[in-house]
């Protein structure tokens, strides 16, 4: 059986519900995250989608993601005993991958539990399945736009690094090199790890 994994099209249609590409002629419709929803292009424009494609008795189902990893997280999530499509689309609707990861990582059933349809319970199994899954480094290298650790600012990053490595909690890592960052964005890494430590 063919799995569609990759569309590449014109958008046609755009809602938080779903939206539409047609490629060749034929319109697909996928369902898709608002993490995916906010990076779409213009109605008009080539899309590229990653595809999770399910089959089913009486029905085919598309899932679009703007990139590999988003897709594969959301395959991990369907993976968990009680964590089916609709409810994956909403944890990464949720939280930002990077936040998912430092969530995990850092056992925070609380960040987890506040998204909807997120019980505590759900919260707790999602921790346990996947911690051990996740690189503690990965909530670095996931952060997106406008994050102070972005993957442009490799400065940041190394610092936040070396933090994680010297045994800071990595959200705590994150706090400290930001308020040293916004303190004085022309440092080093090592003026970032020095400022960082004196807190």
């Amino acid at each position: 059986m063919a799995f569609i994994v990759r569309l590449r099209g014109i958008l046609v249609e755009k809602t938080p519900a779903g939206i539409t590409v047609e490629c060749a002629g034929v319109g697909y419709g996928l369902s898709v995250p608002l993490s995916t929803f906010d990076r779409l292009p213009p109605i008009g424009q080539e899309a590229l989608l990653f595809v999770h494609h399910i089959v089913r008795e009486d029905d085919a189902l598309l899932f679009g993601f703007h990139s590999e990893r988003e897709r594969n997280f959301f395959k991990t999530l369907l993976s968990i005993s009680g964590i089916g499509p609709k409810l994956a689309l909403s944890i990464l609707s949720g939280l930002t991958l990077a936040e998912l990861t430092t969530a995990i990582v850092e056992g925070d059933i609380r960040r987890l539990s506040s998204i909807s349809g997120v019980g505590k319970k759900t919260a707790e199994r999602i921790i346990v399945e996947l911690k051990d899954k996740i690189n503690p480094l990965e909530a670095v290298a996931s952060t997106t736009k406008g994050d102070v650790a972005s993957e442009t600012n490799t400065i940041v990053r190394d610092a936040i690094l070396s933090l994680v490595a010297l045994g800071n909690k990595m959200e705590d890592a994150r706090k400290l090199v930001q308020t040293a960052y916004d303190r004085n964005p022309e440092a080093t890494v090592q003026d970032l790890i020095r400022l960082a430590l004196r807190k």
